[in-house]
């Protein structure tokens, strides 16, 4: 079983309402088991929303106010469902303050981004879950990789 970002794969959860539908997630998830969700939208936050940024740990959204409990909420969600369901990988939104994993936005609200982890992408790693992005999707479908997360997935 797979956690997946539901706006990868069409779900209108974006803050603005709408999705970041990716092919490359829809066919690597095809022909395996995966569950969707979107952590913000967990959390109590409603589609659509402010905007919101990582500054200093916390999650502030545009207008300044501070959601990082409805982030935080949203993510032990998440890492509830992987316990709960045993699931060993997830593919979650890039850039995502939520869902980022390799990189966030910067926090100006000006497009910068920098190196950095969303809040549910970080507890779901210290949970021992395999966080990857849409694009590491693509970088990471070789078959030896693939043979090693069905093994995990046991």
């Amino acid at each position: 079983m797979i956690l997946v970002s539901a706006c990868l794969i069409g779900e209108n959860c974006k803050y603005d309402g709408g999705n970041n539908y990716c092919e490359a997630v829809i066919d690597y998830l095809s022909d395996k088991p995966y569950i969707s969700i979107c952590p913000e939208v967990c959390g109590g936050l409603r589609t659509p929303r402010t905007p919101s940024e990582i500054i200093n740990g916390a999650v502030i959204d545009k207008y300044g106010n501070d959601k990082s409990a409805a982030f935080a909420s949203g993510a032990e969600e998440a890492a509830l469902i992987c316990d709960s369901l045993n699931i060993k990988l997830a593919i979650l939104k890039e850039y995502s303050p939520s869902c980022g994993v390799s990189y966030i936005y910067d926090g100006s609200y000006n497009g910068r981004k920098i190196s950095g982890s969303g809040i549910t992408a970080a507890l779901l790693r210290r949970q021992g879950v395999t966080v990857w992005s849409e694009k590491d999707v693509v970088r990471n479908s070789s078959p030896k990789t693939l043979a090693g997360i069905q093994q995990m997935s046991r």
